[in-house]
């Protein structure tokens, strides 16, 4: 049986989709356009959403807070100028390496350390470092929707009920 995490993160990759695929049947500046909120625009949070994923992705592997923060610079260069299709695909590979590092946990209910120099150390299951991922995803996608209803823009429903509903009917077909 699928461990929750592993659901849950599967969820997260799902909501991703539905704001990619939203916008694709958006105007291209919909995406780009400067609006005056939480994020300077609907890119800038997926940028964000998915500099946090490699961050905790790289936290759950071991790595070192001074490695995560150089990473940081390697993934801004990664995503500058990029389209909202050729970031969709980043989102992509990202996925499938989060996939594989989830896959070779024997357990995620395992605790490990996570060392910050602000907020000191962290004892957390790999599970829960899983919920933070998705749990941050959500709020940011949340964040998008608002932002492209300020554009004027209907948002897209990205709830895990939704999910679980198509899960459900896909399991029915």
């Amino acid at each position: 049986m699928k461990h929750h995490a592993v659901q849950l993160y599967e969820y997260h990759i799902w909501a991703n989709e539905r704001i990619f695929q939203q916008l694709k049947e958006l105007p291209e500046e919909a995406c780009r356009q400067e609006i005056q909120s939480i994020f300077s625009s609907v890119y800038s949070a997926l940028v964000h959403i998915y500099t946090a994923d490699h961050i905790w992705l790289y936290a759950m592997a071991g790595e070192s807070f001074e490695k995560i923060r150089e990473a940081i610079g390697g993934i801004t260069e990664e995503t500058n100028g990029k389209s909202a299709e050729e970031l969709q695909q980043l989102f992509r590979t990202a996925s499938e390496r989060y996939k594989e590092f989830l896959a070779g946990l024997p357990d995620l209910d395992a605790t490990t350390q996570y060392r910050h120099p602000t907020y000191g150390v962290l004892e957390a299951r790999y599970s829960d470092i899983v919920q933070h991922v998705v749990n941050h995803g959500t709020y940011h996608r949340g964040n998008i929707a608002a932002m492209l209803r300020q554009q004027g823009y209907a948002g897209v429903p990205t709830d895990y009920v939704f999910y679980l509903y198509e899960l459900s009917q896909q399991a029915q077909a």
